[in-house]
C-alpha cells in the first residue's frame, strides 16, 4: 500500500441513496460524503522476513549444499549421539577390506581441523563411502551437479575416484570420474548430469586400489542456485521468499546470534571467505551451523530480492537461557565478554559496517569485494542484542558499541532491544534505557496466546510519537517458530 492510500489520506465517497417507491417520479438526488481519517505516516519498510537458522533452516534447507557434515567437524556439542562420521557410511564387498576413521594431523587449515581417512587394505571389489544428505538428496533428472572435494593421497598409489549418485532403489543416476590425488591436499571438481528423479537419493565415492585417502569438504551443489549463484540457496525456497516481496530481511537470527554461552556467539568474520575456512561451530538450536551460508550469502539474498539488509550482533553478552548444550538444560544465564575483550569485539562491529558499505579498497571491503562484489551491499541498519535481559552488564556493553558505532557511522540506525516480553521488569527498563540514551528504534518480542494478539490491535496506537520508533521484531502465538518468521516493521515516532 503506498502512503498516500494508506494513514494519511482524506477519502471522498460518494454514494448514490435510492428508495424505490411506487409513487417516485423523479430520480432521488446523489448524496456525497465525506470521511476524515486521523492516523500517522508509516514506514516505507513496513513488512519484512526474518531468517533464523532453526530447525535445519540453514543447513538442510535455504542452503543449497546437499551433503550433510561435508567437513567431517560434527560432534556431540552439536546433538547427543552426534559425531564426526554422522552422515556417513562405508560399504564394501565381501572380499574387500577397509575403514573410515577420522584424523586431525597435517588438516587442510585450522579452521578445518578434522578430515576423513578411508583406509583400503584390500580392494577385491568396490569400497564404497556414502552420504545420504538431509534425510535424502532431492535429484532431478536433467539438472547439472557439482561435485566438489579436497583430497589428499596418504599412501599407496594414486588412482581416479569414481563419483557417483544413487537411487534409493540402488540405481545410478549420475556417475563421473575424479583424477587421481596427490600428496598434497587439493581441490577437485567435477559436474555431472542426472539421468533419473530421486527424492532420496545418495552420493557415493568409490575406491577400487589399496591404499590411504584423506577426504575433507565434500560437497554436492545444484548448478542451478537462486540466481545461480555458487555456493548458494535453493532455487524454490528462495524464490518463495522473493516472492513475499519483504522490505528487509533480518539476519542470521535472534537467540542465534548471542548463542549458547560466550563461547557460541556468533563471530560474522567466521562465515565469510571460502568455505572450507569458515569455522562451523555448534548451533543453540542443537545441530550444526557449516556456516556456508553466511554473512556474504545473506547480504546478496537481501540485494537479489530487493530487501534492506537487516544483520544482527551480540550486544556483548550471551543469551539469558544459555546452557543448553552445556549442562542439558536452561540455566547458566547471561554472561557478559571481560572488558578486555570488548575494545576488540567493538572494532568487529566497526568491521562488519566496512564489509558492508566500505570501498573495494579497504581492509574489509576488500574481502566483500573478493567473491565477486565491489559494490557495497548499502547497509542501513544494524540491530545491536536480541531480546537480551536488561542488566547492568549488559547496558554497559550496548552503550559501548552503540557509542561506537554512532562517532564513526552516524549514517546507520541501530535497532536496541527492550527484552523478550512486551511488559515486565526488563521491558520497562529497556524502554527506559533507550529514552535516556536516545536510542533511535528497539525491537520488541511478543511470545503470547492468540487471545493476547486480539486483545492488543490497538497496542501501538497509543505510543508516544516524538522520540525512540519500533522494530517489531517477533510477534509469535506461543513459542512455536517457523524457520522464516514473518516479522512486523513499524516506524512509529514513538
Amino acid at each position: 500500500m503506498s502512503r498516500c492510500c494508506g494513514l494519511n489520506c482524506l477519502l471522498a465517497v460518494a454514494v448514490i441513496v435510492s428508495c424505490p417507491s411506487a409513487h417516485a417520479q423523479t430520480a432521488p438526488s446523489p448524496v456525497e460524503i465525506t470521511v476524515q481519517t486521523h492516523g500517522k505516516s508509516i514506514s516505507p519498510d513496513l513488512f519484512g522476513i526474518f531468517f533464523e537458522d532453526l530447525s535445519y533452516a540453514a543447513d538442510g534447507g535455504l542452503y543449497a549444499e546437499l551433503v550433510q557434515n561435508r567437513s567431517f567437524e560434527y560432534t556431540a556439542a552439536d546433538a547427543k549421539g552426534w559425531n564426526s562420521l554422522t552422515g556417513w557410511e562405508l560399504a564394501t564387498s565381501n572380499r574387500s577390506r577397509a575403514s573410515l576413521r577420522v584424523e586431525d594431523i597435517a588438516p587442510l587449515n585450522v579452521n578445518n581441523p578434522d578430515y576423513a581417512v578411508l583406509t583400503v587394505v584390500k580392494a577385491d571389489g568396490a569400497v564404497t563411502l556414502r552420504n545420504s544428505g538431509f534425510d535424502g538428496m532431492a535429484i532431478k533428472a536433467g539438472e547439472v551437479y557439482l561435485l566438489s572435494l579436497f583430497a589428499r593421497q596418504l599412501t599407496g598409489r594414486p588412482a581416479p575416484l569414481l563419483v557417483r549418485l544413487g537411487g534409493k532403489s540402488g540405481e545410478v543416476l549420475a556417475s563421473t570420474l575424479l583424477p587421481a590425488p596427490t600428496s598434497k591436499w587439493q581441490k577437485y571438481s567435477v559436474s555431472m548430469t542426472a539421468t533419473t528423479s530421486d527424492a532420496e537419493a545418495r552420493l557415493a565415492l568409490v575406491k577400487t586400489t589399496p591404499g590411504k585417502l584423506g577426504l575433507d569438504v565434500v560437497s554436492l551443489f545444484p548448478v542451478h542456485t537462486f540466481h545461480g549463484h555458487p555456493n548458494g540457496l535453493r532455487a524454490d525456497l528462495a524464490e518463495s521468499i522473493a516472492a513475499l516481496k519483504p522490505k528487509f530481511i533480518r539476519f542470521p537470527g535472534g537467540c542465534l546470534v548471542h548463542g549458547d554461552g560466550l563461547p557460541n556467539m556468533y563471530k560474522w568474520k567466521d562465515t565469510i571467505g571460502p568455505i572450507e575456512q569458515r569455522a562451523e561451530q555448534p548451533n543453540i538450536w542443537r545441530y550444526h551451523q557449516s556456516l556456508g551460508l553466511g554473512y556474504f550469502e545473506y547480504f546478496q539474498l537481501a540485494e537479489d530480492i530487493g530487501a534492506a539488509p537487516v544483520p544482527i550482533v551480540a550486544a556483548g553478552v550471551s543469551c539469558q537461557n544459555s546452557g543448553a548444550s552445556v549442562t542439558g538444560k536452561w540455566g547458566l544465564g547471561q554472561q557478559a565478554l571481560p572488558w578486555p575483550e570488548m575494545p576488540s569485539y567493538v572494532q568487529d562491529v566497526l568491521d562488519l559496517i566496512e564489509y558492508a558499505n566500505g570501498p573495494s579498497t579497504s581492509t574489509w571491503g576488500s574481502k566483500r569485494a573478493a567473491p565477486g562484489h565491489p559494490e557495497p551491499f548499502h547497509l542501513r541498519y544494524l540491530g545491536i542484542g536480541n531480546e537480551d535481559a536488561q542488566s547492568d552488564a549488559f547496558r554497559q556493553r550496548f552503550k559501548m558499541i552503540y557509542d561506537a558505532v554512532k562517532v564513526k557511522h552516524p549514517e546507520i540506525t541501530i535497532i536496541g532491544t527492550v527484552g523478550p516480553d512486551p511488559t515486565g521488569a526488563d521491558y520497562d527498563a529497556g524502554w527506559q534505557f533507550a529514552d535516556q540514551q536516545h536510542i533511535e528504534m528497539v525491537d520488541e518480542h511478543s511470545y503470547k496466546s492468540a487471545d493476547w494478539f486480539i486483545n492488543n490491535q490497538n497496542r501501538y496506537d497509543g505510543y508516544k510519537r516524538n522520540g525512540t520508533r519500533v522494530y517489531v521484531g517477533s510477534m509469535l502465538h506461543g513459542r512455536t517458530m517457523s524457520p522464516i518468521s514473518i516479522a512486523l516493521w513499524q516506524k512509529l515516532h514513538i
